[in-house]
Order: structure tokens, then sequence, then C-alpha cells
């Protein structure tokens, strides 16, 4: 029987040319970036030219998704291939479960795991186990001490522990155990590029594999005065917005793009990209490298900083809407797909586990990455089977999220919620800003897909919270009449103080 090795199969994808060797490959995540905070997907306030040129080059997903609305469990499904019920990380690690929660509200948040397990084989392993020499910058928030990125395969770790914001701001002192300072005010989103950049130039000569994983645009917001600047003169000129929020059911929401700040953060990161794409052809290297790109739960619309808009996305970060689980989702590789390409297909984070290994020309592991299916059909212009998505998120935040489960089958998603055991269905083809529920008039569907989704749910052993016999009914109901009273005109007048 004819054997073809996966590196045979990578050479074959090439249109009209061969490669001689495996790629090399870049992957890039972006904290709390919303699918519309790039240019390329919509953005007119943002500039985002380097992220635009990147998304060009090659495959532009326009159904991508994270697999929850916060960070945690996201970046654990793309370390892991799995989703995140599976693995046992469904909220932010630290987050308070159970009775340490304690805002009056109708269910106890499920339990939660504090590290990434050791006994997965994560990407960084299975790519370091096939001879690359892997390297992570940033953000890691995945365990504290004995599992840090060089815990879980990363040769190299310049910034990855505990902490998912980070802990001296966005400028030099970083206060980072796992970062030197640079000089007095330099700025971290810079620095990890650089850190990459170097990485890259020192391993030019061999496979390598680099995760950069930019704590921007998480809180604290921060810019450098010439940027708010600029982006104060940009919003001014372009008309400021009498008003920014809107109240949705638990908390106000942003409407606008226009906050300075986070603009100008938009254009570092921007600015930080380029900075790894203008190594990678510099050294000849952009025609043998993948450069993946992604964010690891929707724009903060809501809670933290108010910082963006989704919109025509509902919600954001924390919620369950598509503003807060759809993402930027951009694979170049060179060879392999063409420039300027886009699918529709519904694709999430554990994909970016077995794409990566078949880029690579590495076996694939369908033991770990189980709920993860190579796009590298997709990828070289054919088509995927049809399967359906899942979130679990069984907690609540302080973007004002509620407990619930997901299920998007086609063009149909259901959401079923746990402190009451309501759902809601949405036809997000003809719908995506999900206003009209459907349930009503389509009581079939909605049976089949809650049926698939419990069955999903207990296939993967997901935790479902339990109802709180604190809760007061009438006080969430002057809770909320408080935030809608009070939190919605203070949100008025500080983010109009931006501009006077």
């Amino acid at each position: 029987m004819l054997r073809i090795s996966c590196v045979s199969l990578v050479l074959l994808f090439a249109a009209g040319s061969l490669r001689a060797e495996p790629m090399n490959v870049v992957f890039i995540l972006v904290d709390d970036l919303g699918q519309k905070d790039i240019g390329i997907e919509g953005s007119t306030f943002y500039e985002t030219p380097n992220i635009d040129r990147l998304a060009a080059g090659g495959m532009r997903f326009t159904n991508g998704y994270a697999t929850c609305e916060v960070c945690s469990p996201s970046r654990a499904s793309i370390m892991l291939g799995k989703y995140p019920p599976r693995i046992g990380i469904t909220d932010w690690i630290g987050a308070a479960t159970g009775n340490r929660w304690n805002r009056n509200d109708r269910v106890l948040p499920a339990a939660n795991r504090s590290s990434l397990p050791h006994e997965d084989i994560t990407l960084a392993e299975a790519m370091r186990e096939a001879g690359y020499k892997t390297f992570f910058a940033g953000k890691w928030h995945l365990g504290g001490e004995g599992s840090f990125p060089e815990d879980h395969g990363f040769d190299i770790n310049k910034g990855g522990h505990h902490r998912g914001s980070p802990p001296g701001g966005f400028f030099s002192p970083y206060k980072n155990p796992k970062l030197n300072d640079g000089p007095p005010g330099e700025s971290l989103t810079l620095r990890l590029a650089s850190e990459t950049v170097d990485f890259i130039e020192a391993n030019k000569d061999q496979r390598f594999f680099a995760y950069l994983s930019f704590y921007a645009v998480h809180a604290p917001i921060q810019t450098t005065d010439a940027l708010l600047n600029k982006y104060i003169l940009k919003a001014k000129e372009r008309g400021l917005a009498k008003s920014r929020f809107l109240f949705d059911r638990t908390m106000p929401v942003r409407q606008v793009q226009d906050n300075p700040v986070y603009a100008g953060m938009m254009e570092t990161v921007d600015q930080a990209v380029g900075m790894v794409m203008q190594k990678l052809d510099a050294l000849g290297l952009a025609e043998n490298t993948a450069i993946i790109f992604t964010g690891d739960n929707g724009g903060v619309s809501s809670g933290d900083a108010y910082a963006t808009s989704n919109l025509p996305l509902r919600g954001g970060k924390g919620r369950q809407w598509e503003g807060g689980i759809r993402e930027p989702y951009y694979i170049k590789a060179p060879g392999v797909t063409r420039q300027k390409s886009v699918s529709d297909t519904p694709v999430t984070g554990t994909d970016f586990y077995p794409t990566i290994l078949e880029l690579a020309g590495i076996p694939l592991k369908p033991e770990q990455h189980v709920d993860g299916m190579s796009l590298l059909p997709l990828l070289k212009g054919k088509s995927l089977a049809e399967r359906d998505l899942y979130w679990h998120y069984p907690h609540y935040g302080n973007q004002g999220g509620e407990p619930c489960a997901i299920i998007r089958s086609s063009n149909w998603k259901l959401i079923h919620y746990f402190e009451d055991g309501r759902n809601e269905l949405y036809d997000i083809q003809a719908d995506i800003s999900e206003q009209t529920d459907r349930l009503t008039a389509n009581p079939q569907v909605a049976q089949e897909l809650k049926a698939r989704l419990d069955n999903w749910l207990k296939e993967t052993g997901a935790l479902i919270p339990q109802q709180d016999d604190r809760f007061d009914p009438v006080k969430k109901v002057q809770q909320i009449a408080h935030q809608k009273a009070t939190r919605l005109n203070a949100l008025e007048k500080s983010h109009a103080r931006y501009f006077k």
C-alpha cells in the first residue's frame, strides 16, 4: 500500500510549486480583540494596515470563533485542541467560583481548574518533539509556578506568568517576573514583538514555532501622548457622538468606536505585527513561514474599560452573543493558500492545533486534539464536512454575561441559560445582531439543537452551575435598575471627557 507522509501532503498542496521543507509557524494572539477592531473587518477608526496586509496575504475566515467569551478557556483550547469543559478550564483562572461568588446572582459559578493539565500534550510539546525550536512571548494565564510556558513545551518564555493583565501596565518598568524591564517608558507591546524578532533571527537556520501572545488590548488601556492626541483629533474631525452606550439586559454596552486610548493601543499592536512580518521578509523566511492571527475573546464593550464597540455584533467580551466569541481569524500559509482568500465556514480555536501540525509536516495527534479539525482542505480551496460548534460558560463576569451553553449548527444558534432554563434561538445569517428570537416560530429546530447541546455537555463532562440559596430576586431588580439609571449616565460623561 502506498503511504504518503504529512510532509509530502504539504508539498502537494502548493499551487504549482514544491516546498523543500516543512513550514515555520508564527502564531499571534491578541488579548480581548474584537472582530470589528480590524480595518479589513470594517473598522474605520482604528488603523491596522499591517494586520490588514497579513489577512489579505492568506485566508480570512469570516466565521472564526474563540472557544469561550473569556481568555483562559480559549487559550487552553488553542494549546490542547479541546473544548474548555473537557479541559476543566471554563473561566479565567483566578475567577471566584461557588460560594466565593457573592453578587446576588441566581446560580453559583461552577468549579474551574487553576492550571493547564500536564497529562495533555500541548501544541508546543508536539512541535518541540518534532524538532522545532519553541518560543513564547507575552500573556500566558494558564497557571502559575510549575505550569508556566516553559513547563508546557516552550524552550524560551519571555513574559508569560500567572497574571492575566500586565502588572506594571503597558510601559516599562513592567514588574513582570518573566521579563526584564526595559528603558523607562518602553512599550510592552513593542518589546514583545522585539523579543519575537530576536528569536526568529537567532533561529533562522532551523525550524521554529513562535507564539506571540500580546497583553494588549486588555485593560488597563494605555497609550502614548502622541497617539492619544492623534485619535482625539481624528474623532473630532469625524464628528463626536452624542451618546455612546446602550443598556442591554444587564449592563451598558458601548456602541461607538471612538475611544482614542484604545485606538492608540490598536495602532501599537499593528506596528508590532508589522515588525514581525518585516523581519520575516528581511531574512527571506516569509515564503516558508505560516502566520496565524486571532484573538482570545470578543472586544470589551462592557465592563473593564468599556473600550470598543463590536457592532453589528451584539455584546462583547464575557457575553454570550456573537460580539463575545467571534474573532479575527487569519491564516497566511504561502504556497498553500491563495492570497485574498475568504472562507465563510465556521471554524474555532480547537482547529489551530491540527492545522499547525499539518502545516509543519507533523503527523496528527487525534487522541489529543479531539475537538479540532485541520483546516488545510479549506486553505487549499476545498471544503470541510459540516459540523456543530459549542461553547460552555457556567459563570458570571464583570461584563454582564450570563451562565449559559451555546450550540451553532449551520446558521442556527441556540443559547441555553442555566439561571432559569430558558433558551434563545437566532438565525445568525439573517440576523447577525441577534435581535430577533426565533424560538417560538421554530420549536422543532430548538428542540433538536437543545438535545445535541445536552449530549455534548454530558460527553465533555461539563460542570453545571447550581442554584444559589442566597439569591434575592427583588434586590436583583433593584441592582439592574441602578445600573441602568446611574452607570449608563456616568459612562456617557466619563467617555465624553476624553475630548475635553
